[in-house]
Formats: C-alpha cells, sequence, structure tokens
C-alpha cells in the first residue's frame, strides 16, 4: 500500500506532470471504485489542472477547484501514460484499469493517468468533490504524522491504551503511516510491536518520534522526484526489516522474524527490539505458550 512517502511523491509528480494541463476525457472502467455521484466525473472534463495535494494517504488532484480525490488502497497504483489507447476501455473488463483520465498539455501532448488496481479485492476509491474534507475517510483522518510535534505525539499516545504498533497505523490517531513504514519506525527506534502506548516512558516515546520523522523524511527525499513507475521499487529498496523475513537485521545480523494475521503480516527484529524475546505468532502460538 502506498503511505505517506509514496503518496507526497505522486502529488508532486502531478504537481510537476500535470498542473497547467487541461482535463480531456475521463473514461470509468471499474465503477465500483467510483464513490460520488454528484459533481459526475465528467464534470473534471474541459478544467485546467491547477494543483495537487495528500491528506494521510489521500492524493488529490485541483481541477480548478473540483478535486479528484483517491485512495489506492492496498493494491492500487497511479501510472502516467505518454501515449494512451484513444478508445475508452470496456467497463467490468479483467484489466486491473480502474480510471483514465486523459490531458492536454500546453506543448500540444495528450497524455493520460491511470489509477489501477492489482489483485482481486478492489478497494481503490475515487471521489470527485468540491472540498477534500467531504470525503469520510479524509474527515476521519488524525493529524499529519509529520506536523505533529513531539508533545502532541506524546498526548495522542497517551491518549489510548494498546499496542504501539496497531496505534501508528490508526489513521484516525495519526495520519500517513501503513504498515510497512510503521516497521521501520518501530525497528529504528528499537521498540517492540507490542509495547503498550500508555506504558511507554518518556524516553522511548521521543525516541519513537525521533525515528517516525527520521524514517518519514528520509523515505519523502528518496522518493520525491522519482519517476511514479519507481517508487514501488525505491520504497522496497529502503527497507531495513518489513518484507524480509528470514533474512539477516541489517544492524545486528539476528534473523528478521514475522506475525502474521489474516490478512497481513508484520516484522521486527528480536535482539533490536524485544531484548531477543519472539512474539507469539498465530500460526506458532502452540510452541509458544
Amino acid at each position: 500500500m502506498p503511505e505517506l512517502p509514496e503518496i507526497e511523491a505522486l502529488a508532486q509528480f502531478l504537481r510537476d506532470h500535470a498542473v497547467g494541463a487541461v482535463v480531456g476525457r475521463v473514461d470509468v472502467a471499474a465503477l465500483s471504485a467510483v464513490k460520488t455521484f454528484d459533481p459526475p466525473v465528467t464534470a473534471l472534463s474541459g478544467r485546467d489542472v491547477t494543483g495537487a495535494g495528500r491528506w494521510g494517504k489521500f492524493l488529490g488532484m485541483d481541477c480548478g477547484g473540483l478535486w479528484l480525490i483517491t485512495h489506492l488502497s492496498r493494491g492500487g497504483w497511479l501510472r502516467w501514460v505518454d501515449e494512451p489507447n484513444p478508445l475508452p476501455p470496456k467497463p467490468g473488463g479483467k484489466s486491473p484499469l480502474a480510471l483514465r483520465v486523459h490531458f492536454f498539455t500546453p506543448e500540444g501532448a495528450t497524455p493520460a493517468i491511470d489509477l489501477t488496481e492489482a489483485g482481486t479485492k478492489k478497494r481503490l476509491a475515487v471521489y470527485v468533490v468540491e472540498d477534500p474534507l467531504v470525503v469520510p475517510g479524509i474527515a476521519r483522518l488524525g493529524p499529519d504524522a509529520l506536523a505533529l510535534t513531539e508533545d502532541e505525539f506524546d498526548a495522542l499516545l497517551k491518549s489510548t491504551s494498546q499496542r504501539i504498533k496497531t496505534a501508528i497505523v490508526d489513521q484516525t490517531l495519526i495520519a500517513g503511516i501503513g504498515n510497512a513504514y510503521s516497521d521501520e519506525i518501530l525497528h529504528t527506534a528499537k521498540i517492540s510491536p507490542f509495547a503498550n502506548t500508555r506504558t511507554m516512558s518518556a524516553e522511548k516515546v521521543s525516541r519513537l518520534y525521533t525515528a517516525m520523522r527520521t524514517v518519514l523524511l528520509d523515505a519523502v527525499d528518496r522518493s520525491v522526484g522519482q519517476d511514479a513507475a519507481r517508487l514501488k521499487g525505491e520504497k522496497r529498496s529502503g527497507m531495513r526489516v518489513h518484507a524480509r523475513t528470514g533474512q539477516a537485521c541489517p544492524v545486528c545480523g539476528d534473523t528478521v522474524r514475522e506475525v502474521s494475521y489474516a490478512e497481513r503480516s508484520f516484522q521486527y527484529c528480536a535482539t533490536c527490539q524485544t531484548d531477543g524475546k519472539v512474539l507469539a505468532d498465530r500460526r506458532m502460538s502452540r510452541l509458544l505458550k
């Protein structure tokens, strides 16, 4: 799933490539992806692209006061196409394409952006709104992870009592962090994913806050300016523990371990984060009782 750094990079990519263009035809290939109907997506046609923005993990393109907002979810992505197929896609087909926006640039080119979604679980969402804050997911967002002061971060953690891994991916508490970067943040801070938010020491909270900003800002620096097609690879290349189960921790050399749930998993280093203790995994629960 694209998280704060990738969405920030995609927003900048749209500012660099789409701003100044005029929206042409909008093709809807997956009707289920469009969550709003008034105004319709066709209302975007003929409007100038004037900006782009990010709200947590939501991406928006400003089309002269009418916003095209998308949440890419787990399998979604944005692709820039220099020479798109001029024929409209067939709705309901097997293609990963969900929506295509055609442009007319000042230079006379006719590129497009494709919103695509891999996999069978179709969760990508598209909204056309006058105010991004009316999108339910945006309205529920907590403060942005990179906008928080350390005192505000501490207060948010102390306002709840739950595992820190669960807390920092809760978009209503802190916006922008997902499964991948939370693994990296906790590893950098040397904190167990199962640590409780309310009982964490002031020193650990400070360490976690510093790690959060360091990991996210480093990822933003590496991502912004990259071609949209290369962002996924850039994200993977910067990971030290996430999605690296069984590999050596780059800090201590211990084996990176995994805790698995029904639809997702997370990774950690027992030596760096849990004083050598192996966390209970549902698949190994009998062995760890």
